[in-house]
């Protein structure tokens, strides 16, 4: 058993879903990777990391909906605004939902079902580059 290291480096331009499977897909090939496990996680405190669907745009578009009713921006009993009025619905949103992943890897890829993906979930409005640490565990 090996284990490979790498990072994602994901850019996202204001609240919602990046899809960054491919980028996992391809991480793993550079590490020639065959089955074990990839374990994600993301270094930051107002982005998260979620399977979800990812044939249907519209599904993405109701996840982000659901965020923003869950977690509304500039609520006035919030307190922690040090970075704008998206900054503490944007940590209570990264509170609700994973920071890390682990999953399954079958002959070289993720074994994500038919219509799964991987998503980077930001938070915050505005333009932001976050780092996805990746681990995986070579049982080939």
């Amino acid at each position: 058993m090996n284990w490979f290291k790498s990072s994602i480096s994901v850019t996202t331009h204001g609240k919602g879903l990046v899809d960054i499977t491919d980028q996992v897909d391809a991480a793993l090939h550079t590490g020639n990777i065959r089955e074990g496990l990839c374990v994600l996680f993301i270094q930051h405190c107002s982005a998260s990391l979620v399977i979800q669907e990812s044939y249907d745009p519209s599904a993405r578009r109701d996840m982000e909906v659901l965020l923003e009713k869950v977690a509304p921006e500039a609520q006035p009993w919030m307190i922690h605004t040090l970075e704008g009025s998206d900054d503490s619905s944007a940590h209570l949103r990264a509170m609700l939902l994973p920071t890390s992943l682990t999953i399954p890897i079958d002959d070289g890829k993720l074994s994500l079902g038919t219509w799964q993906g991987v998503y980077l979930v930001e938070h915050r409005r505005g333009d932001h580059r976050c780092r996805v640490l990746l681990q995986a565990l070579d049982m080939a």
